[in-house]
């Protein structure tokens, strides 16, 4: 006899939906919790959920690790590295262990458990501030990028790196959803590299140099572009789910790089609303590190931009001081000057200096001087950006 048919409990009243479609609910994101920091100074630097989509990790500039639940839209615990800093902060493949890279002291990346908060490993190679830290998608294997212009690779079971890349100012790196390739953005000479990861020891197999925007002069001629220069002062880099597109977030006035993550070609410039430009240099996040590129933020970041969960839209800050905007990658291009307009803008009071997409849910979260988790509200209805 076949025994009772077990029902899983519902999710916690208001809390995150996995079952609706990103583009049913992408325009009535809104913030639902607020978390304020330990000071008006301190800010959030980094953001990542876990694989299960219930735990968010912030890295702050207090030196403070913040951990939230957010199933449950709670804060959790704070976690303290005060001896060594925080930065670029992410999960393992296990809820409860970490890595983050130090900012002072050393420039020792750190293996954390948050259970009982006691390291785990320690990985020390790096002679320079790291400013790239990503988890290998299918294994227990990362990589990181440091000012020391080396990229390494190494695996959660050795403090000893698997490899070594010497390179000119890799100072972003990623991997694709399928975890056989790396990329890697070079600011300095404004080129994404990209690395089968069987055979990273030998050249890479595809190379977009984007100096070639120098001279499109459609794009240039746009009066966003009026007085920006080339946009080289890169912040993010991450593939869409669906491995078909590159997105470099920029802390540039024309805005961010969409890419075919194939061929390097560019899709679109994704600008920012009108009424945002030109940014203020002053309030803008450093690029992902104090010391780097000419950022003059007077904190670090990991970008403010980056993919839904299907690949279809691109979160982001919209460049003031509140307010975030999403560009659909399937909208209108415009054919001269390959700009591409948002879809619409997501009211916040608060500024989006970081920005990350749940991997389970339709939610969001970003933060600033606060973290905010944001939530689809019924009825509220598209609003323009």
């Amino acid at each position: 006899m076949a025994g009772p048919i077990v029902v899983p409990p519902p999710p916690p009243p208001g809390g995150p939906q996995a079952t609706q479609k990103t583009s049913d609910v992408i325009g009535n994101l809104r913030p639902t919790k607020l978390f304020k920091l330990s000071a008006p100074t301190t800010y959030a630097t980094s953001l990542s959920f876990d694989d299960s989509g219930e735990f968010l990790l912030a890295a702050c500039s207090d030196e403070s690790l913040q951990l939230y639940n957010a199933k449950e839209g709670r804060a959790l615990k704070t976690l303290f590295s005060k001896k060594y800093g925080a930065h670029l902060a992410r999960f393992t493949h296990h809820s409860q262990s970490i890595i983050y890279a130090s900012t002072k002291t050393d420039d020792t990346i750190r293996y954390l458990s948050t259970h009982d908060n006691q390291f785990l490993r320690y990985f020390k190679g790096h002679t320079a501030p790291v400013t790239a830290l990503a988890l290998c998608p299918a294994s227990d294997t990362f990589i990181s990028g440091s000012l020391d212009n080396t990229v390494r690779l190494w695996s959660l079971s050795s403090p000893s790196p698997q490899g070594k890349l010497n390179l000119a100012t890799p100072t972003l790196a990623t991997y694709d959803p399928s975890a056989t390739v790396i990329a890697i953005a070079s600011p300095s000479t404004s080129s994404i590299l990209l690395y089968d990861l069987r055979n990273y020891d030998k050249p890479p197999f595809a190379t977009f140099d984007l100096r070639a925007l120098d001279s499109l002069p459609a794009i240039m001629a746009s009066p966003l572009a009026a007085g920006a220069g080339a946009p080289r002062d890169w912040t993010k880099l991450e593939f869409s789910n669906d491995g078909k597109s590159l997105i470099v977030g920029t802390n540039n006035t024309l805005g961010h790089l969409l890419l075919d993550a194939f061929n390097g070609e560019l899709k679109a410039l994704l600008v920012r609303p009108p009424q945002y430009l030109p940014l203020n240099a002053s309030s803008l996040r450093a690029t992902p590190w104090p010391a780097s590129s000419s950022a003059v933020g007077t904190a670090a970041g990991q970008g403010d931009v980056c993919f839904s969960a299907d690949g279809r839209y691109i979160i982001g800050g919209s460049g003031g001081d509140r307010d975030a905007v999403v560009w659909d990658v399937q909208g209108q291009v415009d054919e001269e000057t390959k700009t591409l307009a948002p879809l619409c803008g997501l009211p916040c009071k608060s500024r989006v200096g970081v920005v990350e997409w749940n991997p389970r849910y339709n939610m969001i979260a970003t933060a600033d001087r606060e973290v905010v988790f944001w939530l689809p509200e019924d009825g509220v209805g598209m609003r323009p950006p």
